[in-house]
């Protein structure tokens, strides 16, 4: 008895991808149109942000504000770039994925679309009547040719056979759903050169105070990677005055009617100045630089002299709004010349002041009409020397020493006086300005993508609207005195079959009748001509 060994072979194994097995699958996906609706859904979900938080490139005193009422909460949010959504790299890699998926999907459709435009319409089928739209009559005289020309008038793309017409239209509806993408690429790139060829900033400006357009001159400065200080257009401007009207009585008291700032510009160095009128939606445009006037608040002016009578501050100090109906704002003011000892002050500055019930004093309207100021004072060591930055809008009073408090202390109206307690000075309210914020941007891609939006409009209507469809005829021959057999059929290769039901009974209606024949005489007639 002899033992047969039987060699088995090993199973095949599955042969791997490979690196460019993994790349052209990567890539496969990510220009697939799945993916690209996804990142623009994301893309679209990356954005809200930007509208409930304030941002800083636009209300940089908000942001400020912000961090003064939670600190922690402000803290972690900036960590998250979430003051500055549209500048954080999460935000820049959903932009950078949906300009490659787009240009991904967009070629090999194009270059489809473009052979689809150049095909003929396919033969008419042999058997009409399996067709979604179908009608069988007889119409005196009708030829391929009377079948073929009044298809024509209806703008068919026609092709004729023995005995049959093939007719399709309904192309712009592939290429506006191609525009649509082109435009939405081409929106993505004007935003992308807008980003790098343009910039903005934001700046606080004082009535009476002027602004030249250097990087110096702003609070907030934001450049594209390809902006260099002297890219920067040389203007300048002086901040007149500012109004706010408000409506004085009635159930909408109080709220906002218009606000105007009056500028004195001059658009290059050596150039006459020219008055100019800044209001909400009509910014100021030098060579396609623009200013926008974003917001307003008040710059009560303070005189502070310290213990040894000298003059240690003077000058506006602009408050942040606390109150938006009201305009309640508070502000703070730091005197480290003050000699003995240091000086600061918390100020809430109320525009049009009355007595509340419990002693302690409320502002009533937003306009300036009773404005006062309630001054709580400091006296110590202010830590501007410790090397830590500090908010002009915050007031560190660890290491300092309160002189006066309280909410019911009587408010300074104009020219009041206030003494500090132990002969540390006096502080004084000399007056009251207005202050407002501006943002100034140059964009070169704002024209480029308001065409793009447009066009992508324009697409989107064109491929909601226009409908594929296909209209096929057969004229059977007929005896001498025996009337043409035309059978029609129809279909539509997108949504919309009602619509095109309705359609393809007019064009029945047509050919059965004469008009095809008075259509076709008309058409010989113009040849001719």
């Amino acid at each position: 008895m002899s033992l047969t060994e039987e060699v088995r072979a090993d199973p095949a194994r599955p042969v791997g991808l490979g690196p460019m097995g993994w790349l052209r699958w990567g890539w496969r996906l990510l220009t697939s149109m799945r993916t690209a609706l996804i990142l623009l859904f994301l893309f679209a979900l990356a954005s809200v942000p930007g509208s409930i938080y304030p941002q800083r490139s636009i209300s940089p005193d908000k942001v400020a504000q912000y961090f003064k009422d939670s600190p922690g909460l402000a803290a972690w949010l900036d960590r998250l770039w979430l003051f500055d959504v549209f500048t954080a790299p999460w935000f820049a890699a959903t932009y950078l994925l949906l300009f490659v998926s787009l240009a991904g999907c967009i070629v090999p459709r194009t270059t489809a679309h473009l052979r689809e435009l150049r095909r003929r319409p396919p033969a008419a089928p042999r058997n009409l009547s399996r067709l979604p739209q179908h009608a069988s009559f007889t119409a005196p005289g009708a030829t391929v040719e009377r079948v073929a020309a009044e298809l024509r008038r209806r703008r068919f793309r026609t092709v004729t056979g023995p005995g049959w017409v093939s007719a399709e239209k309904g192309y712009l509806r592939e290429t506006g759903n191609l525009l649509f993408h082109v435009a939405l690429l081409g929106l993505l790139v004007a935003v992308g050169v807008g980003a790098l060829f343009g910039y903005r900033g934001n700046v606080l400006l004082v009535e009476g105070n002027g602004f030249a357009n250097t990087v110096a001159a702003y609070d907030r400065y934001i450049p594209g990677q390809r902006v260099s200080a002297q890219s920067l257009e040389p203007f300048s401007f002086t901040l007149e005055d500012f109004q706010a009207t408000y409506v004085a009585a009635g159930e909408r008291r109080g709220q906002p009617l218009t606000f105007s700032a009056r500028l004195k510009v001059t658009d290059r160095p050596g150039a006459a100045e020219r008055p100019y009128d800044l209001e909400v939606n009509e910014p100021l445009d030098v060579n396609g630089t623009q200013t926008y006037l974003l917001g307003h608040g008040y710059a009560p002016m303070f005189k502070v002299l310290d213990g040894k009578g000298q003059v240690a501050f003077e000058g506006p100090v602009p408050c942040l709004t606390a109150d938006q109906v009201t305009y309640t704002s508070e502000c703070v003011i730091k005197v480290p010349d003050a000699e003995p000892s240091q000086l600061g002050f918390l100020v809430r500055f109320l525009p049009t002041t009355v007595p509340a019930a419990d002693g302690s004093w409320v502002s009533v309207f937003p306009g300036a009409a009773n404005p006062t100021a309630q001054v709580f004072a400091f006296s110590g060591d202010l830590g501007l020397k410790s090397g830590q930055p500090q908010s002009v809008y915050q007031l560190d009073t660890t290491n300092l020493k309160p002189l006066v408090m309280g909410l019911k202390t009587k408010p300074l109206a104009v020219g009041d006086t206030l003494p500090l307690p132990g002969g540390a000075g006096s502080v004084q309210l000399t007056g009251v300005r207005e202050w407002i914020s501006l943002q100034i941007a140059y964009d070169p891609g704002r024209g480029p993508a308001l065409v793009a939006a447009a066009l992508a409009v324009l697409g989107l209507v064109l491929s909601l609207t226009v409908r594929r469809r296909r209209v096929f005829v057969r004229v059977a021959e007929a005896a001498e005195g025996e009337e043409t057999t035309v059978e029609a059929g129809g279909l539509t290769r997108t949504e919309g079959g009602a619509a095109f039901a309705e359609e393809f009974s007019t064009i029945v209606t047509s050919l059965r009748g004469t008009e095809a024949g008075e259509a076709a005489s008309r058409e010989g007639a113009n040849n001719a001509h």
